[in-house]
């Protein structure tokens, strides 16, 4: 059934670009995009929660504001972490 559906696609169609797939800068792409919408939807939830006078969920929700924040704002942590957890199971980096 494979063979069927494979010899359907054309021959100029590829699964990958022939010079490969190009993600040097794909951290930053993503900061770029997510870490001002993050800011502004921990800005509206924050606003919330002191409006409605409830302190103690807005402590835990800054705090954890601040610990996904350090993920989006501190460079190469995301590389850093991947290459850690790696380590840690065994996998090695070449």
């Amino acid at each position: 059934m494979i063979q069927q559906m494979l010899a359907m696609v054309p021959d100029h169609v590829s699964a990958a670009p022939a010079n490969g797939l190009n993600t040097d800068n794909l951290a930053t792409w993503l900061r770029q995009i997510f870490g001002p919408l993050f800011l502004v939807i921990v800005s509206i939830v924050a606003i919330f929660f002191l409006f409605t006078r409830e302190i103690t969920r807005f402590v835990q929700f800054i705090i954890l504001a601040i610990g996904i924040g350090v993920i989006f704002y501190v460079p190469n942590i995301i590389e850093t972490t991947a290459k850690a957890i790696a380590k840690a199971l065994g996998v090695s980096l070449t």
